[in-house]
């Protein structure tokens, strides 16, 4: 598998409250985006990849998983970083509220197994195709699948950042769980909103076959996300599938 990651606090921001972590060895990835006053959002995002690593890092899958398998073992690296946000939260008055969207994508032999919480994405691109993998949390987002407003409304919403559900803002979470096939060559595309809020589908679509690395197609675009306005953090995973990926 062919790894590149990068985060970028963006034109308009001061901090980055964005984080990322990437266990190749395990196949395991992570992106979070921080929400929170002060640096709450900063240390909410860092803390549950932290405590996703962590949990990784001590915990084996087992070698014949099943679907439950994955989905439980992702399932709990979430909530413990669920807690440890809700724990820091109410012992320090300056992070009461911070939470995190997340998004965790295990590569398990000929499928991507996918948890997502919040506004953070997960693609896939094949044969020129890009497929958005995940559903947005978003009350705009319900609003959209509810018919009150359309597409080109949703655009332009003065709430579109709202999110309906995240990391640290209640005990129990509500978490997506997706499980797709995966191909040789096929490209897996995890970001945070400051990508997709600055480079529409169609231009990722353009940019992903003229990449000479999965390490480039990040820097491409958290460049083209900056030059179209950077108002937010930009954090980007792209994992390309090898052929061995699908048989170990």
């Amino acid at each position: 598998m062919e790894v590149g990651f990068k985060t970028d606090k963006g034109r308009r921001r001061s901090n980055n409250e964005d984080a990322c972590y990437v266990i190749p060895h395990k196949k395991i990835f992570v992106i979070a985006d921080g929400v929170g006053g002060s640096n709450s959002g900063e240390i909410a995002s860092r803390t549950a990849v932290m405590e996703v690593a962590d949990f990784v890092d001590k915990n084996e899958l087992p070698e014949a998983a099943t679907e439950t398998d994955i989905r439980e073992y992702l399932l709990e690296g979430m909530k413990r970083a669920n807690m440890e946000i809700l724990k820091s939260s109410e012992k320090f008055e300056q992070n009461r509220g911070m939470a995190t969207t997340m998004v965790v994508t295990c590569i398990n032999r000929d499928k991507a197994y996918i948890c997502n919480i919040g506004d953070s994405r997960a693609y896939l691109f094949r044969n020129d195709k890009l497929i958005q993998i995940t559903e947005d949390h978003t009350y705009v987002n319900s609003l959209l699948k509810a018919g009150v407003i359309t597409s080109r409304e949703a655009e332009n919403h003065d709430k579109k950042n709202m999110i309906t559900r995240a990391v640290g803002a209640e005990e129990k979470m509500d978490v997506d769980f997706f499980i797709t096939p995966v191909n040789h060559d096929d490209i897996i595309i995890m970001c945070t909103d400051g990508l997709y809020g600055e480079v529409n589908e169609a231009e990722m679509k353009r940019m992903i076959p003229k990449a000479q690395s999965m390490g480039s197609l990040c820097c491409d675009f958290i460049e083209t996300a900056n030059d179209n306005g950077g108002g937010d953090n930009i954090t980007v995973i792209c994992l390309k599938i090898s052929e061995d990926d699908l048989y170990e």
